[in-house]
């Protein structure tokens, strides 16, 4: 039997990146995946497909994370589409890094409400539906900036800190409903966006990493399989690094 057999999971933040290898992961274990970005662009409805593909239902959303109306609303479909809601990953995120001298308000309050309100608005709007079913597991995407801070990330540095104290203080309210909460600490991930670095910055970023490379989209959804399954049934409130050691 796959590990995700008969469950439901809502990723925000999944057409692409760490959101999509994760709900790929999830749909190779049998999961129904439901899954928001902030537009229905091509992409988005490229990896519904392939979602779809795989043999589970899926279903791609239009939302913006960090709305909450509009996050109410969606989980409102989600429930009315699949029944049910076992899973959250709260993936959205995005970064303005700029030094806190020449940071703006709005660059502030940009990544404050991605990042990290996103986090409440899905948590909130899931809690009723997973304390009737009395049980659920909710990941949250962190990040080693979180834990350690990082020079020119002031914001995403809080934004990512302010979620592993949400996580611990969410798993404390709802462990009476079997309802976990742990979140993950990504370090340096190959992704699209990593990618743009020049070839010098990254080399520079695994010379630091004990492990001598950088990580994979695919090397986060196996840890978010693991909290996601049965596996991890007595894990709560916890903060997982996947980061080939550089937070060690």
């Amino acid at each position: 039997m796959n590990m995700l057999e008969n469950k439901v999971a809502l990723i925000t933040g999944a057409g692409r990146g760490i959101g999509k290898a994760i709900a790929m992961r999830f749909a190779s274990e049998g999961c129904d995946i439901a899954f928001t970005d902030i537009a229905l662009s091509d992409f988005v409805l490229e990896t519904e497909k392939e979602l779809q593909a795989m043999g589970i239902k899926a279903k791609a959303y239009a939302s913006n994370a960090a709305n909450f109306v509009e996050t109410q609303q969606v989980v409102d479909e989600v429930v009315k589409d699949f029944g049910r809601i076992d899973v959250l990953v709260n993936n959205a995120g995005i970064t303005k890094d700029t030094a806190l001298k020449r940071m703006t308000e709005e660059q502030w309050d940009a990544v404050i409400n991605v990042n990290l309100k996103s986090v409440f608005n899905f948590t909130k709007a899931v809690q009723p539906v997973m304390w009737k079913q009395n049980g659920g597991s909710v990941i949250n995407m962190s990040s080693v900036v979180g834990v350690s801070g990082n020079a020119n990330q002031c914001n995403y540095s809080a934004s990512k800190a302010g979620i592993i104290g949400f996580t611990k203080s969410a798993a404390k309210e709802m462990g009476v409903r079997n309802i976990r909460h742990n979140a993950i600490a990504p370090g340096f991930i190959i992704t699209a966006m990593t990618n743009a670095l020049p070839e010098d910055v990254r080399k520079a970023w695994e010379s630091l990493i004990p492990l001598r490379r950088g990580g994979t989209p695919e090397d986060v959804a196996n840890v978010a399989l693991f909290l996601a399954s049965d596996l991890s049934s007595y894990v709560t409130g916890q903060v997982i690094h996947c980061c080939g050691g550089m937070n060690c």
